[in-house]
Parts: structure tokens; C-alpha cells; sequence
């Protein structure tokens, strides 16, 4: 008989604590310059805790390069340090991916802004024309009297 699952496995748990480590160190343990603002977006874990794959972005998109180089060569270091403070077996290698879903989510919001302004500007631009095509100059605006318009319960008093 299956067991039910009580909220998140092990390894998504141990993702998790790598994520907060990973992002204290950065900010106290590491003395490189090549290393700035760097967010830590998520860390996968393999099955087996051999390796953990950890999302990042930057701040300046000109320090991208330096910054994914500066985090390759401080690997190990990370990696112990992340020993002394993981109770597991094996640290996990740790493998570096710049997280380009920030800046995809951004362009396509722009996207989107772009194409429902472009949407309105057509839409005010056709209520204009519909709106000149139903007026004639003609027309003379009609003036209801107080027979013509009806109150509430009036149907059955007038006959």
C-alpha cells in the first residue's frame, strides 16, 4: 500500500536550505569583486544529492560574464562551506546556470503593454469613426414629458 506523501521530499527540502546557505555566503563569505548583486533564484538537487544545480541573476547585465566565471572558480570553497553546514553524506557539486526567466517574463510583459496599446489606440480610433457615422446633423434631440415616462406599480393606473 502507498504511503502518502507528507509535504515537500528530501531533496527539494535540502534545495531549499542550499538556496538560503548559498545566498548567506555570497553575501559574507565571498571577497571576490567579480561577485556583486547576485540573487540565488532556485537550486535543483539531483535524486541522489550528487549535484545541485543553482539559478542566479545579476543585477548589471554587464557583470554577467565576470560574475558566472568569479562563481565557477569559488565553487569549491562554496561546496565546503556548504559541507560544514549540510548533514548529508556527499555535498553536492555545485553547477552555475545564469536564470534567464526574469528577463523573458519582462520582455514579454512589454510585449503584452506594446500590443494592448496598440489595441486601444485602434479602439478609440474606430469609436470615433462609429460615433461620427451615427449622428446626423439633422437629429433633433427628443424631450420625454412627465406623461411619457413611467414610475414603478404605474402599469395597471393608467387606461
Amino acid at each position: 500500500m502507498a504511503r502518502a506523501r507528507k509535504g515537500f521530499s528530501r531533496s527539494d527540502r535540502l534545495a531549499d536550505q542550499i538556496q538560503r546557505d548559498l545566498a548567506e555566503l555570497l553575501r559574507k563569505g565571498i571577497k571576490d569583486p567579480r561577485v556583486g548583486w547576485i540573487t540565488i533564484t532556485s537550486v535543483v538537487v539531483t535524486r541522489d544529492y550528487s549535484h545541485a544545480t543553482v539559478y542566479y541573476t545579476v543585477m548589471e547585465e554587464s557583470k554577467r560574464e565576470l560574475t558566472h566565471e568569479a562563481l565557477e572558480s569559488a565553487a569549491g570553497y562554496l561546496r565546503s562551506e556548504l559541507g560544514r553546514g549540510l548533514s548529508i553524506y556527499t555535498t553536492p557539486q555545485l553547477h552555475f546556470v545564469y536564470d534567464e526567466s526574469i528577463e523573458r517574463g519582462l520582455h514579454m510583459s512589454r510585449l503584452i503593454d506594446e500590443v494592448t496599446s496598440v489595441d486601444k489606440s485602434r479602439a478609440h480610433l474606430l469609436d470615433d469613426e462609429t460615433a461620427d457615422e451615427g449622428i446626423n446633423e439633422d437629429d433633433e434631440p427628443v424631450e420625454l414629458g412627465p406623461d411619457d415616462v413611467e414610475e414603478e406599480g404605474d402599469e395597471g393606473r393608467k387606461a
